[in-house]
């Protein structure tokens, strides 16, 4: 058996396999070490039947996101294990065209280049120049919380419900548990969310976020916001969340969505000169590269966005410093959160502009202004354009609402391409169509442009 490779990635998570696809690519010997199922826990347990469920959910709901009645657990899943298993085989195949060798087994360090793989028979050692840490993340379960799988759930295990709740309540509003609630919400299940901050969502534009909340609570969800859980505990008909407050929210079933955790404990990072904060991530450079030159690390495993779409670009990044490659700039990078409705955003925000120096507009368009938002009952949604005063360069692209995360793609592309707000104005979408809300928020912030040449030319 070859035991010597060019580089090993540990996991096959979207960063691991795309490291490993890359790697193979140029030629390098290249090993894959999985201790699960292919795709790891975004494939099994984590984006793909997430997306899944709430794919069934949106159909089962219509695109007023409003239910109909007597929705089944059945209704919801009974395509996941086939996406799943799909995904798994494409994987799988991607990984053979590639010429990846994919060892099965449990991995971890004996020495910086060497690692032990436990397969369930004899343990043996494989090495390489260069490694890849991919392992994920796994999600956290505080000693407060009384799980047992069936009344008070984390992330994973929910995908386990053998019933729908009428009662939920889901402890963190980050953007799984949001994901998550509302789906339920958009069920006609009674949620409330509790989360210790203040404000939700903090990297997302503050008018994004105000809309989905008016949103979901327009259909019944109830936010306890600034409020700490002290214990989660079951009892006969269903489970007790208690506040620090001295509040108890009685529920058929609680979700425990607080965060994850690197899931480097078996690793043995110290074995090659490592190590990983309290929460298991590990600290990189912007190559991805650790304290250790020759060892990477990607993906959910060293911190946030710990989305699969930047998890993915990581992946190529690592792979081609590892091997001293130049790496061409991909452009902005597009995040979504999948709540129902979508946020989805690019480039700069608000946020990042106020107090730079640097002059913008806002230009906005609400889906009831777009033919498409009318008739598909979408009246709430948004798309906001942040464009350069000075350049008319589109800075950055936030929207809120039906196909946010696939319309984002557009706003990424203009701001890949150094286009300026002009040829959005002029550009001809589809009518109907949601994209058509690019053209008019292009014609407001070209508008606002106007406006502020003319007092310029005043003063």
């Amino acid at each position: 058996m070859q035991t010597a490779f060019d580089l090993i990635v540990i996991g096959s998570e979207p960063a691991g396999r795309r490291a490993a696809v890359e790697a193979a690519n140029l030629g390098k010997r290249t090993a894959l070490i999985e201790r699960g199922a292919l795709g790891g826990v975004s494939t099994n347990t984590g984006t793909v039947p997430a997306r899944t469920l709430r794919a069934a959910a949106m159909e089962l709901s219509g695109n007023a996101f409003r239910v109909r009645p007597k929705i089944t657990i059945d209704d919801l899943l009974w395509r996941t294990q086939q996406v799943i298993e799909h995904e798994q085989d494409a994987i799988a195949d991607e990984l053979r065209r590639s010429g990846v060798r994919v060892l099965e087994g449990s991995a971890s360090f004996v020495g910086s280049h060497t690692l032990e793989v436990r397969d369930g028979a004899s343990p043996y050692r494989v090495r390489a120049q260069r490694i890849v840490i991919a392992v994920g993340t796994a999600p956290d379960r505080p000693a407060w919380v009384d799980f047992d799988e069936r009344t008070v759930l984390d992330t994973e295990s929910i995908l386990g419900l053998t019933e729908l709740p009428n009662r939920l309540t889901v402890v963190g509003g980050g953007v799984v548990g949001l994901e998550y609630a509302s789906m339920a919400v958009a069920l006609g299940v009674h949620v409330t969310v509790v989360d210790a901050k203040p404000r939700l969502l903090g990297f997302v534009d503050d008018e994004l976020v105000e809309a989905l909340q008016y949103h979901l609570r327009g259909l019944g969800l109830v936010f306890r916001l600034g409020e700490r859980v002290k214990m989660v505990r079951r009892h006969r008909r269903g489970a007790e969340t208690l506040l620090w407050s001295g509040e108890k929210l009685a529920s058929d079933v609680v979700l425990l969505a607080g965060g994850r955790h690197g899931a480097t404990r078996d690793l043995d990072l110290g074995a090659a000169g490592l190590a990983a904060d309290e929460r298991g991530r590990i600290a990189v450079d912007a190559d991805c590269r650790t304290a250790q030159p020759h060892i990477f690390a990607v993906g959910g495993v060293i911190g946030s966005p710990s989305l699969d779409a930047t998890s993915l670009e990581q992946g190529r990044l690592a792979a081609l410093a590892a091997f001293d490659l130049p790496v061409a700039s991909a452009g902005p990078l597009p995040q979504a959160v999948y709540t129902v409705p979508e946020l989805a955003f690019v480039g700069l925000g608000e946020r990042e502009l106020a107090g730079s120096g640097v002059p913008y507009v806002v230009g906005t368009a609400r889906y009831r202004e777009t033919l498409r938002g009318e008739i598909d009952g979408d009246r709430s949604g948004l798309l906001k354009i942040y464009v350069h005063a000075k350049s008319r360069s589109v800075l950055g692209v936030h929207i809120f609402g039906t196909a946010a995360t696939e319309l984002v793609h557009v706003g990424q592309a203009v701001i890949a391409g150094r286009l300026d707000v002009d040829y959005l104005t002029d550009a001809v979408f589809n009518v109907p169509t949601f994209g058509d809300a690019y053209r008019i928020a292009a014609l407001t912030a070209a508008n606002r442009l106007s406006d502020r040449a003319g007092l310029s030319a005043v003063a």
